[in-house]
């Protein structure tokens, strides 16, 4: 399954902000979210925000928060590979949900900045800026 580009958002204003610019996009949350925050949390913030697009969880490295989000019915997660990725897979499998190793490349919205490239990154024209010269 090919994804349209991820950005990371840090809530509904993040969302609303990559909604803005009236491209595909992939929401991802920050590393770990599953961790402190919850599935709960991250299906209540695609609610608000009434997105119904990719959207991935990170649950780190555990299983867990990796089932029980699959569990509220979340479309994705991403979970480090463990000693119960493949039971979670299956699961995910049998939901129609999508599984992921290793998050995809991503804009971090919280970066300085980086609200400035959305549509740029998701489009794929975004440049990285040049590192300083010697």
């Amino acid at each position: 399954m090919s994804l349209p580009p991820a950005v990371i958002v840090h809530g509904l204003p993040d969302i609303r902000a990559a909604m803005a610019c009236g491209h595909p996009v992939t929401l991802l949350s920050t590393p770990g979210a599953a961790l402190y925050a919850g599935g709960l949390w991250w299906r209540e913030l695609l609610a608000a925000a009434a997105y119904t697009g990719p959207a991935l969880l990170d649950c780190g490295p555990a299983p867990g928060r990796a089932w029980e989000a699959l569990k509220l019915g979340l479309p994705g997660v991403v979970l480090a590979p463990c000693p119960a990725w493949s039971q979670v897979a299956e699961y995910a499998a049998a939901q129609g949900a999508l599984l992921l190793s290793a998050p995809p490349p991503a804009l971090d919205l919280s970066t300085p900045g980086a609200p400035r490239h959305i549509a740029a990154w998701l489009t794929g024209s975004f440049l990285p800026p040049a590192p300083p010269a010697p």
